[in-house]
């Protein structure tokens, strides 16, 4: 049975498995995004998946890692999803999860990020405010969301 599974150890095999989801994702989504930052992004990535305070993966039958959500301070700080499992829920289930143990009410997208908005807004969140760079100070625009 598919679940949702609290990760507290984090060794070097779940944050490679971890990474590998986000790489796959970003590839998948962030079509806005260069070879080039992708590769500085990495281990920001790494850092963020190892002092998130908390990060849930959703599992398929077999405990295989389809998707992670983390959150920090009632906020969604990544949300990915292996391209494979896109679409079928395992996204909505990490976010409803979330939203129901912890409060969840705000995330950030990336404006040329289409998918992720509409998703969002799918959830129930609205955006509330934008930023035109991103954490990093690059050129793309973050959108600020909470929940209606």
């Amino acid at each position: 049975m598919d679940s949702i599974k609290i990760l507290t150890t984090r060794n070097e095999e779940l944050l490679n498995r971890l990474l590998n989801i986000w790489e796959s994702s970003v590839r998948d989504t962030h079509l806005f995004l260069s070879e080039q930052e992708i590769d500085a992004l990495q281990p920001l990535v790494t850092q963020a998946l190892e002092g998130i305070s908390d990060l849930f993966a959703f599992t398929d039958d077999e405990e295989q890692l389809l998707g992670f959500i983390g959150v920090q301070n009632k906020k969604i700080e990544m949300l990915f999803v292996e391209p494979a499992a896109m679409g079928k829920g395992v996204g909505k289930a990490l976010v409803a999860y979330v939203m129901q143990k912890l409060a969840v009410h705000l995330v950030d997208v990336n404006e040329q990020n289409p998918q992720a908005l509409g998703f969002y807004e799918h959830m129930g969140f609205q955006v509330f405010e934008r930023s035109a760079l991103d954490e990093q100070g690059n050129p793309f625009p973050i959108l600020h969301m909470s929940l209606k």
